[in-house]
């Protein structure tokens, strides 16, 4: 049947039940059918994982099992999987400059052009790109869990009475649901899908298919798929909260047995003992559904991220067994291990756990060979952006949406964002924030063709304008206005287009005493160093409050979704 014959017979359905389609958080799109296209994505200095296609169906198999179990008929959930790896143009350090959120926008903006998703948004279904990194925002061992810093290596991740569940601070998993696109962004890091640590699938449903819809986590925290669920357990021991799913317009299906004992929500394999000491037997404890019936069962195991998968010799003696004999390990080593069940019944299931054998349980086992990303350094890498993630933000755009400024132009505020009219030269007065040194961040997105963005800042006495891809006869033009009162085609002058329409970019720029940087979706296009005399605003720009930063556009509406200063 073809995708809209599909969503045809599904709508019909739902209808005979007197049942409506799921929609998006905010209403505005069906989610009766949703297409989630996978992508594997490798920084240029990188190579593969030789069974990557394996770890990336097993995540789709267990969020598209999860989500009929949750919507059953009123929402269908279908992954397809770009099956190369996209290899990106950019090496892991050029990824890694500026925080988590320049690497996400970084990632997926260069993974939606190089899919062409855009164009390739389907219009029956709700459109979900979901990128599965092979790196995190900052050095892990991510199947060690070790992070370098200028003591040697420290253990980083969410570890609870011996379990290992994903969460690593180096992560920098992110999701965005782009309304006006009509679409969702998910970016799962190494550290949340790589190795499989019981509660990895929640972090790909939550991140792929939770906020990409424009679920948040719920009010009350409790163990559901976009609360705390990835540090409880496997997707399969989760749920969607029931009031989220009242919100989405899901209604309880009356006709359907709910399932509470079928193979993919009883099954577990978990360790014992739960933390192994070398030479020490250990056992793979089983949970099956009531009465089933085991027909074949396959366990392997494997202690490096790039080794073979070994097989454990196993006969299949009694049609429940409650336990499967692993082996044991004559050192401290990190083991992935994945089982593949199938019952009588007809039904099969795979699972996939992690765990650590250590000689002590505070003590984590070290690589040896040290891995890439510990080789790369014993600290942070140096970036041309200060880390702002321990400092505390203000957000401009909030105060804007509750108090009006100084403008030029018509600007529309509307549901806690902030439209630009389509004129010259049209300015918005900022807050007055007293600060030296700061740090602007903001989400922005155009709703025309692309022209000029324009943010005015103050630097002591002096004011002066950073300019985001100004259209000109040569291409669009970026560069700090004024430098030694020359405006484009100074010294900063960056070409090269940065946005595209209908499509969000996240924009910073850090100024302090003698320097200003200027970076769009990750990537640097102005790191200048200098007098703080060199620079001016030119009349055309000028604002009443000398002290007031400003935005500015130019013959383009712009939508501002977000407007962070971080004073440093």
């Amino acid at each position: 049947m073809r995708p809209y014959g599909l969503l045809i017979a599904i709508v019909t359905l739902l209808s005979q039940q007197g049942l409506a389609s799921t929609k998006t958080w905010d209403g505005r799109y069906s989610t009766a059918r949703i297409e989630l296209s996978v992508v594997y994505f490798v920084p240029s200095d990188r190579k593969p994982l030789d069974d990557w296609r394996d770890r990336v169906h097993y995540y789709c198999r267990r969020i598209e099992k999860f989500h009929a179990r949750e919507f059953g008929i009123q929402s269908k959930l279908i992954t397809k999987v770009i099956e190369s790896p996209f290899i990106s143009s950019q090496t892991t350090a050029e990824l890694r400059q500026g925080d988590a959120n320049s690497i996400f926008f970084k990632t997926l903006s260069e993974t939606d052009r190089g899919i062409s998703f855009q164009t390739k948004k389907q219009e029956n279904a709700f459109s979900i790109l979901l990128v599965l990194s092979e790196i995190n925002w900052r050095p892990l061992d991510d199947f060690y869990r070790l992070h370098p810093n200028q003591d040697g290596l420290e253990f980083e991740g969410n570890y609870q009475r011996g379990e290992h569940f994903p969460g690593a601070a180096s992560g920098g998993a992110r999701a965005s649901y782009l309304a006006e696109r009509g679409c969702g962004w998910g970016l799962v890091s190494a550290d949340g899908w790589r190795v499989p640590y019981r509660g990895s699938d929640c972090v790909v449903y939550h991140e792929g298919c939770g906020h990409t819809v424009g679920l948040p986590h719920p009010d009350q925290a409790n163990g559901s798929v976009m609360s705390l669920g990835q540090y409880r357990g496997w997707l399969s021991e989760s749920w969607i909260d029931p009031k989220q799913k009242e919100k989405l317009k899901w209604k309880p299906e009356t006709t359907a047995e709910p399932k509470t004992n079928d193979l993919f929500s009883v099954f577990r394999a978990i360790p014992q003992p739960i933390v192994p000491k070398p030479n020490q037997p250990i056992t793979l404890n089983l949970h099956w559904p009531e009465k089933a019936r085991v027909k074949n069962l396959r366990v392997r195991y494997q202690t490096s991220i790039h080794g073979p998968w070994s097989e454990v010799p196993y006969s299949l003696t009694e049609t429940l067994p409650d336990k499967v004999y692993l082996g044991h390990f004559d050192r401290p080593t990190p083991v992935s291990y994945r089982l593949e069940a199938e019952l009588e019944s007809g039904e099969s299931e795979e699972l996939w756990g992690y765990f650590q054998v250590r000689e002590d349980p505070s003590v984590p086992p070290s690589p040896a060979p040290p891995s890439m990303d510990l080789q790369i350094a014993r600290a942070k890498p140096e970036t041309s952006l200060q880390s702002v993630e321990k400092l505390k933000s203000i957000d401009l755009l909030s105060q804007i949406t509750k108090k009006d400024f100084w403008t030029t132009g018509n600007w529309t505020k509307a549901e806690q964002t902030l439209i630009s009219p389509k004129t010259y030269g049209a300015r918005y007065e900022l807050p007055v924030v007293e600060s030296e040194s700061y740090r602007l961040q903001l989400l922005v997105e155009p709703l025309d063709p692309p022209n000029a963005l324009l943010i005015g800042h103050r630097l002591g006495s002096q004011r002066f304008a950073t300019l985001f891809g100004f259209a000109t006869k040569e291409g669009f033009k970026s560069a700090i206005e004024n430098i030694d009162g020359r405006n484009v085609g100074n010294e900063t002058t960056y070409s090269g287009s940065l946005f595209r329409i209908n499509q969000l970019s996240q924009v910073i720029i850090q100024v302090t005493p003698k320097r200003v940087v200027m970076v769009v979706d990750g990537i640097q296009i102005v790191d200048w160093k200098g007098e703080p005399e060199q620079l001016s605003l030119s009349d055309y720009w000028k604002t009443p409050n000398p002290k007031s930063l400003f935005l500015g556009t130019y013959d383009c509406r712009f939508k501002f979704h977000q407007v962070l200063l971080t004073p440093l």
